[in-house]
């Protein structure tokens, strides 16, 4: 096969004497990767161009970063750096020999890159040849390699240091997300026995001591067998072990994690979590169809449902021939574990046009002033993501002669199309505890993740989030004297709660609950599931009730009263995201999914919402404070636990939801939601509460009053509970100011004025400035209030999420978008027509105004 050149031209073999007096000039450059330095020589920092590209990719042998060949050029006029090691893998295509294949194969030892791969470099129909090259810019002059003779030491030990380098994204952390497994030295050969043995899909339990709960399916005998009580903190006796003990076989699978794409699998050879390459076809010899397995947390389907009617099916249009779809905008993203909510929501944000204009479009100029470690900077990545999703580079429609051939030979080949998010995953994520582990998280809480950080990281004079923003107005009214209080607070997300007892079939589910018990105590199959089917209109209705305020404080009686919180919309967003609140919780605290069928309306008009303020013959309650109470004992504040529950159903973490209600003096979940929004990023915002110590807090107060000895200012005890949030002391006395020493009031002012937060640190802005070049036009806000984009309230639906399984803990989404007025679904790397988009059994709904 004839490889093409490098470079149409400037190819230059220089002779082996003059090798070590080229590279002189260039020896204080090059560094040899130290323990802690991130190597990246699988993928480009601007595009997910790799080694297995065409142009292959350039490594720079000073900072590590990866370049494909039509970003290589901007990083040697950026930094002046100009020795690159260059990785390519060819492909050849094997010719049929007399042998038909039948040679045992072997590990080629031509490969010499650890590569993120969707071939197989031991298949049948081609072979790989690795080769590594130093290049010299801005000559392109090559020195192939291994040249080991003629190349200074230092040379040679950074060539072999980053040859040998391991992924970047790897980390000492076990639970991390990045910690990749590696495929188990049994899985090729496992030998299985054909003893007959077939696993139902549900009502497992161990073989020996008839538990329930973390057991494994012995990818050998199909012997079920419970776990070692410390293995993942489910309980066990061990049996699964002790089995390998006698018998030997290596391999076991976890039931209740297999999925379509993958599942828990532990050698117990080699005592460590595995990967089994071929697990679909050792699943299969036991009767386990993978697309039919959806992950649970007790080992039992989701209630037991029957394959025909589970939402896996039905949302994943499962048993339906689906065209494929290719081109710019129909490009997939591959799961990198438990990935698939990040999928879902980055396909359909980069599908809006305001994102894809500040991104995409602006992607030169970001490119072009990107940070010198580009992996680091939020724009860069978002605009390469975009640009991968959009340009259609990574998503190419099979050869003729491809499609051809698999016909004749009647077989399948997965198309290599798609890209792998790994970079942009590992920076999007980094120091959050929940995004950067390898856990299920909730789509709706990452999609608030990601419009912070592009709130914090300005790309223009417009941000796209603004698209998204829209105003809340909440009437607040005490029951006893009649009065009220009008407040106005930013949201992004219209949340309806599902009206239950508004059901159009309940003869139906009662008489279905009804069989399944009955057939789960006779150890029955379970009858045919029965959804419930909920009105649109009463979730709407739901949403635009009054909700009765717990713990409210009169300002009108100066004591606590009932009072009923009503919301309504003061200005209509651009893009409306609506989600269903499927998710609430269990006796056992563990969250679980409202398993429902929503008629969601593909036009919508909420103009009926519109906020109207105070009306005539309203009367305001007074703008009084409730008082503070500082206990001597912090301990001693009780923490509203329904509080705590409303923000834990939205899918945020126990501990977190805690802290927030505890922080913001037990006000409400609504001000503890806000605490919430601005504190999500920092490191330790799921750790368990820890309470401040007051004491410490009211003499630095008292310290800064000797300091201070200015008249007007708001009571120093009120400034501290502020500070003591986390909040700096000229904001926190800017804000009671500005609300005239509410406290509630100045909460919601501070959460409401993000933009002075950041001005109360110029020295931590002056340091961002430095890290972030793409921070240096920053998005002005009027010191009116948010920047909003208000209109009418008819919207059309053009997008939506689906999960699929029991909680926000496991499952998996999907993705329906509109584009060029058919339906396409989005399923981690697989994109194609839509026939049945499931438009009733979504969870987050993208919705666009419809021009008056």
């Amino acid at each position: 096969m004839q490889r093409p050149a490098l470079f149409s031209g400037g190819d230059a073999q220089m002779a082996a004497g003059d090798l070590g007096e080229l590279l002189v000039p260039y020896m204080p450059t090059i560094r040899v990767p130290k323990s802690g330095d991130r190597v990246y020589k699988t993928e480009c920092a601007f595009s997910y161009d790799s080694p297995d590209s065409e142009g292959g990719l350039y490594v720079c042998m000073n900072t590590f970063l990866g370049f494909g060949r039509e970003h290589i050029e901007r990083h040697y006029r950026k930094t002046g750096q100009c020795v690159y090691l260059h990785l390519k893998r060819h492909v050849i295509e094997k010719v049929p020999g007399a042998s038909g294949g039948a040679s045992p194969k072997r590990r080629n030892a031509k490969l010499f890159l650890d590569l993120e791969t969707n071939s197989d470099p031991n298949s049948d129909d081609s072979e790989y040849e690795d080769e590594a090259k130093l290049i010299i810019f801005p000559d392109h002059y090559e020195i192939s390699l291994p040249n080991i003779e003629e190349l200074p030491a230092l040379v040679t030990i950074a060539c072999d240091a980053l040859l040998s380098a391991k992924s970047p994204y790897r980390k000492q952390d076990p639970d991390s997300w990045e910690e990749e497994l590696q495929a188990s030295k049994h899985a090729k050969t496992l030998v299985q026995l054909d003893n007959g043995v077939r696993i139902p899909p549900s009502g497992w339990k161990c073989s020996k001591c008839d538990l329930r709960e973390n057991l494994w399916l012995n990818l050998t005998d199909g012997s079920v067998l419970c776990g070692k009580w410390f293995f993942d903190g489910s309980g066990g006796n061990g049996h699964a072990v002790e089995h390998y003990k006698e018998m030997g076989y290596p391999l076991a699978v976890k039931l209740g994690t297999i999925t379509p794409d993958g599942a828990d699998v532990y050698s117990f050879d080699e005592e460590e979590p595995v990967l089994d390459p071929h697990i679909a076809k050792h699943l299969a010899h036991f009767g386990i169809d993978m697309l039919q397995m959806q992950v649970t947390e007790n080992g039992l389907r989701d209630n037991d449902i029957k394959p025909r009617v589970s939402e896996w099916e039905v949302i994943q249009e499962a048993g339906v021939k689906l065209k494929p779809m290719y081109g710019p905008g129909y490009t997939g993203m591959k799961n990198l574990g438990n990935s698939c909510y990040l999928s879902a929501v980055m396909q359909a944000i980069f599908s809006i046009p305001e994102f894809q204009r500040a991104y995409v479009g602006n992607l030169p100029r970001i490119f072009d002033y990107s940070p010198l470690d580009p992996t680091q900077d939020f724009n860069t990545q978002m605009a390469k993501l975009g640009h991968g999703l959009l340009s259609g580079q990574y998503s190419k429609p099979p050869m003729k002669s491809e499609l051809i051939e698999q016909v004749m030979k009647e077989e399948h080949k997965p198309q290599h199309n798609g890209i792998s998010p790994r970079m942009f995953k590992a920076f999007i994520s980094k120091g959050h505890p929940e995004f950067s582990s390898n856990r299920q998280q909730d789509a709706q809480e990452f999609f608030l993740h990601l419009i912070n950080l592009v709130e914090r990281n300005p790309v223009g004079s417009e941000n796209p989030s603004d698209v998204f923003r829209f105003l809340v107005e909440e009437r607040t009214q005490c029951c006893q004297s009649r009065k009220v209080r009008y407040t106005e607070r930013v949201d992004y997300i219209m949340q309806l709660p599902v009206a239950m007892e508004a059901a159009t079939n309940k003869d139906e589910l009662i008489a279905y609950e009804l069989k399944r018990r009955e057939a789960e105590a006779a150890r029955r199959p379970p009858p045919e599931l029965v959804r419930a089917k909920i009105p649109f209109s009463a979730c709407l209705q739901a949403f635009s009730e009054p909700n009765n305020v717990e713990d409210f404080w009169s300002s009108a009686l100066q004591a606590k009263s009932a009072g009923v919180k009503t919301s309504r919309f003061a200005s209509f967003p651009e893009y409306l995201v609506v989600q269903i609140k499927k998710f609430t919780f269990g006796l056992d605290w563990i969250p679980k999914k409202l398993d429902v069928s929503i008629d969601m309306p593909d036009f919508l008009d909420i103009n009926h919402l519109r906020a109207r303020g105070l009306q005539p013959g309203e009367e305001e309650l007074p703008d009084i404070a409730p008082p503070i109470i500082i206990p001597d004992d912090p301990k001693a504040l009780d923490i509203d636990e329904s509080s705590v529950m409303q923000l834990a159903e939205m899918g945020f973490p126990l501990e977190a939801c805690r802290k927030a209600v505890y922080y913001t003096g037990n006000l409400g979940a609504e001000v503890a939601f806000n605490w919430i929004i601005a504190h999500m990023e920092e490191p330790d915002f799921a750790e368990p509460l820890v309470t401040p110590a007051f004491g410490e807090v009211a003499s630095s107060g008292a310290a800064a009053i000797g300091i201070v000895g200015l008249d007007n200012q708001p009571p120093e005890e009120m400034v501290a509970i502020i500070i003591s949030m986390g909040f700096q002391r000229n904001l926190s006395i800017q804000a009671l100011k500005a609300t005239n020493n509410n406290l509630e009031r100045a909460l919601e002012w501070i959460f409401s004025h993000p933009e002075l937060e950041e001005e109360s640190e110029p020295a931590l802005d002056m340091m961002n400035m430095e890290n972030n070049a793409n921070a240096n036009i920053l998005a002005e806000t009027g010191s009116e209030g948010p920047r909003i984009k208000d209109g009418s309230g008819r919207y059309e639906l053009f997008g939506f999420i689906s999960h699929m399984g029991t909680s926000t803990m496991s499952g998996h989404y999907v993705c329906h978008i509109k584009k060029e007025g058919r339906w396409v679904i989005y399923n981690d790397l697989r994109v194609c027509a839509s026939e049945r988009p499931p438009k009733d059994l979504g969870y987050v709904y993208f919705y666009h105004r419809i021009p008056s």
